[in-house]
């Protein structure tokens, strides 16, 4: 991509807009078929996902298909770092997910969470990414410290 703004349309618009959208398959063709996503959620063990998955990886459409057939989703409040030369980004952004009815989190309240996405690029495509969930389940607890 030749600037920040196209970084930041194809995060926004492209990325989070088609994950908001439901758009599988447009998510997925943000991404380069070896592309690897590693999920950071809390204390939870890292789950690592990819289109062509190897060994400790599961399959990148089963994420999605899952976060996008449970909630309804919403990303903003954006803010990002983008290094052009080097073809990375990071995103720091608030997320909402609704509970769809009759999915599987239904009698779950509304979650809103302050999300961050590490980014990085060749030709135009998504290599890598990390997401960093913050932890609903209680904001003002700090996890991960040791234990007496």
């Amino acid at each position: 991509m030749k600037d920040r703004s196209a970084y930041i349309d194809f995060i926004e618009r492209r990325y989070f807009g088609g994950v908001s959208a439901g758009d599988l398959e447009g998510v997925l063709d943000c991404f380069a078929d070896d592309a690897e996503v590693l999920i950071r959620h809390g204390d939870n063990p890292e789950r690592r996902y990819s289109p062509s998955p190897g060994p400790g990886q599961e399959p990148l459409p089963g994420f999605f298909e899952h976060l996008c057939g449970n909630y309804d989703c919403w990303f903003g409040e954006f803010r990002h770092t983008i290094d052009v030369e080097g073809q990375r980004a990071a995103s720091r952004f608030v997320v909402r997910l609704t509970p769809k009815p009759g999915g599987l989190y239904a009698d779950h309240p509304v979650q809103q969470l302050l999300n961050s996405n590490f980014f990085e690029f060749t030709g135009g495509r998504i290599t890598f990414m990390m997401i960093n969930y913050s932890n609903a389940a209680g904001p003002d607890t700090p996890t991960g410290y040791p234990r007496d």
